[in-house]
């Protein structure tokens, strides 16, 4: 089952001799359960994908649907209620609140939204990220691979169709790169949730179970990715993030 699909996606930025193509006719789909990473150079128009697939900015033409719905049929306030419902985000430099504790950051778009907590679930989530000793911190005490925990139990915590993850490994280092992005197939799995990142790195894009590479604004070959060594789950697991 399809639970986001493109067609046609294309944007254009100025006009005339400042025409700038980001995107060129992208199709594309990901089916339900899904982990896809979407791989490119800086300036291949993998962020603006993301941020298209995430009704994040409107395209010059195509469609977008998440979730059996066209997204961008929908009016402005509408489309925030869909994106915050529908969608989670995990972005690059965590975007926390900085007065509020990881709980509070956690289930802050549910709040948003008037809904009520389920805490048994979020707290499942908070136990897989290994952040239950942490829940009374602010942002500010914790790790950079605590913080993008944080930020992905926030993804997680709305039980969206699908999360979009912008470089959620780019202030990282390499070894809690990896730990991170093995939570994240964790919880995909264990969640039965939808994952895709937007990253220029091929050792973190073999984490995920398909390739999709963007060069100049269009989609290339796609592939299946190696299978998560098992070790990478366990360290994930362990708090030295």
């Amino acid at each position: 089952m399809s639970i986001l699909s493109t067609s046609g996606l294309t944007k254009i930025y100025g006009s005339g001799e400042n025409e700038v193509h980001a995107l060129r006719d992208v199709t594309l789909t990901v089916e339900k359960g899904e982990f896809v990473a979407i791989v490119g150079t800086s300036g291949s128009g993998k962020s603006t994908l993301l941020h298209m697939l995430g009704g994040l900015d409107r395209p010059t033409s195509g469609s977008v649907t998440v979730d059996g719905r066209d997204i961008f049929s929908l009016k402005e306030e509408a489309l925030t209620i869909f994106r915050r419902r529908k969608i989670g985000f995990v972005f690059q430099h965590y975007n926390l609140v900085p007065v509020l504790n990881v709980y509070e950051n956690i289930v802050l778009p549910v709040r948003l939204d008037g809904g009520t907590v389920d805490r048994e679930y979020i707290h499942s989530i908070i136990d897989t990220l290994g952040l239950s000793a942490k829940l009374q911190n602010l942002p500010n005490q914790l790790s950079g691979g605590q913080q993008q925990r944080v930020a992905i139990g926030r993804a997680l915590a709305s039980k969206p169709a699908i999360i979009l993850a912008d470089e959620p490994t780019g202030s990282l280092d390499s070894r809690t790169s990896q730990d991170v992005l093995g939570l994240l197939k964790i919880t995909s799995r264990k969640f039965s949730q939808t994952i895709v990142i937007i990253t220029h790195n091929e050792e973190i894009a073999q984490l995920a179970d398909r390739i999709v590479r963007i060069e100049d604004g269009m989609l290339k070959n796609t592939g299946k990715a190696a299978p998560m060594p098992p070790e990478t789950g366990r360290q994930a697991g362990k708090g030295g993030l």
